[in-house]
């Protein structure tokens, strides 16, 4: 069962609806049993970065815990941003730490937020991108990105004046900046390929 984390921000139901829609064992939870016994977890959340830790509140302990037993976890969206160890969104925040590197202001000079639909070049060796080719579109929602500085991270890039990282993957770790559960029939496949790489099988 995969464990979308309750935390009262933003879309987690949408995206936990989600998972059911394409077929998933899926369960919308804070509790920590459901959290250590879960075969893959999700952190979704649209709010700014350090309202969304704030509510995360001591889950936050227990996620990076679980994470790093090596449980698959996909952060989206601000979920994505707070897998990171600092965010300058309205004053300095301490994210969950379980990938290097920093989030901060998309540079001036482009139209902010980044809201709407980008292509995200897809390197052949994301697990998340597994059977959707070269680049796809995904849609985007977002004021701040993640500078980052994990070697043992791959990360897809989408063309935003500069490249902008869309998704990261460090092991067991995953995340997207964009939204995959708006994203359409691509977002879904994301979505599929993660619940595989949970149940222990090739996306």
């Amino acid at each position: 069962m995969i464990v979308v984390i309750d935390y009262n921000v933003g879309n987690v139901r949408s995206v936990c609806n989600t998972f059911r829609h394409i077929g998933c064992d899926v369960k919308l939870s804070c509790e920590p049993t459901d959290i250590q016994g879960a075969a893959g977890l999700v952190l979704p959340g649209v709010a700014a970065f350090g309202y969304a830790m704030s509510a995360l509140g001591p889950l936050a302990e227990l996620i990076k815990k679980v994470a790093r037993t090596g449980k698959p976890l996909l952060g989206i969206c601000v979920g994505y941003q707070m897998l990171f160890e600092k965010s300058s969104e309205y004053g300095r925040h301490t994210g969950l730490g379980l990938v290097s590197g920093n989030v901060v202001p998309i540079p001036s000079g482009r139209t902010i937020p980044h809201m709407g639909w980008n292509i995200v070049k897809l390197p052949g060796d994301m697990d998340l991108f597994s059977g959707l080719g070269d680049e796809k579109h995904f849609y985007f929602a977002h004021s701040f990105y993640a500078e980052v500085t994990d070697n043992q991270t791959k990360i897809a890039y989408t063309d935003y004046g500069f490249d902008l990282p869309a998704t990261v993957q460090k092991a067991n770790i995953y995340g997207t900046q964009f939204h995959p559960e708006k994203s359409g029939k691509t977002g879904l496949k994301v979505l599929k390929n993660f619940a595989r790489i949970c149940e222990g099988t090739n996306p």
